[in-house]
């Protein structure tokens, strides 16, 4: 079995492929950080599918957080005996990276897109709803050319929170309508409906460009599913594309 992390600033995502088969997936939050730690915290996840550790034959991690690498290497190494792939931009991914910098692509774009590719085929723009909003675009030809970073909804409502005296804390759900009744409903609707044009006209944009007429988009992250509801450009909704790419990224460096 192997076991693919995705360590993000907000979220970690874990998961267990068997084989081409994604047997278990738990999205908790990034809040551990020695490797003692961690590997408890994976021990206990696995235990709860009835997983021993002895089956995890290989590891991968993907991170935007750079001081947690070495604690995730060491706790994937301590605690299941095997030395994970890290993936950067700088892993030999099979995808052409055209950006002017390559090096600053943060690895989860990369294998968001190294996995879109391989499941909807380009032109591809997916859309990763996490603590930013990320999108990466993939050309007609498959290679990764960049994209745009937004704040992500959480974001968007600690920084009011955070900003302004009276404005309170709101949960992420979709008022009834564009005209806020109240203070919540008001902000929900800046939120929501707010993300959810920018998510259009960004697509739109894109869109615009030679080539990517017929562009597939499929979004990804912890609110995918509620940003479809808001949304008139998204088609496809894939909760887990990072743990597949990263699969897939392992398989391709494991071949033999």
């Amino acid at each position: 079995m192997l076991l693919v992390v995705d360590t993000g600033n907000t979220t970690t995502v874990v998961g267990i492929f068997d084989g081409d088969k994604l047997i278990a997936q738990w999205r908790l939050s990034s809040i551990l950080h020695t490797s003692d730690e961690l590997g408890v915290y994976f021990l206990t996840l696995l235990a709860t599918k009835g997983i021993k550790p002895s089956e995890i034959h290989g590891a991968a991690f993907a991170s935007v957080v750079p001081s947690l690498d070495f604690s995730m290497k060491e706790a994937i190494k301590n605690y299941f005996g095997v030395t994970p792939l890290q993936v950067s931009a700088l892993t030999d991914t099979g995808m052409e990276i055209q950006c002017k910098n390559p090096r600053e692509v943060g690895a989860d774009r990369i294998v968001n897109a190294v996995a879109g590719l391989a499941k909807y085929g380009a032109p591809l723009i997916v859309v990763d709803y996490g603590t930013a909003i990320t999108f990466d675009v993939v050309s007609p030809e498959g290679a990764y050319l960049g994209g745009a970073i937004a704040p992500g909804l959480n974001s968007g409502i600690s920084a009011l929170f955070s900003k302004t005296a009276k404005l309170p804390q709101v949960s992420l759900a979709i008022p009834e309508s564009v005209i806020g009744r109240n203070t919540e409903e008001a902000i929900q609707s800046g939120i929501l409906f707010g993300n959810g044009g920018l998510t259009d006209r960004l697509i739109d944009m894109i869109r615009e460009k030679p080539g990517f007429e017929s562009a597939k988009v499929v979004a990804t992250g912890g609110h995918a599913a509620l940003m479809k509801k808001v949304s008139q450009r998204i088609q496809y909704v894939d909760d887990w594309l990072m743990l597949e790419g990263l699969k897939l990224i392992y398989t391709r460096l494991n071949k033999n």
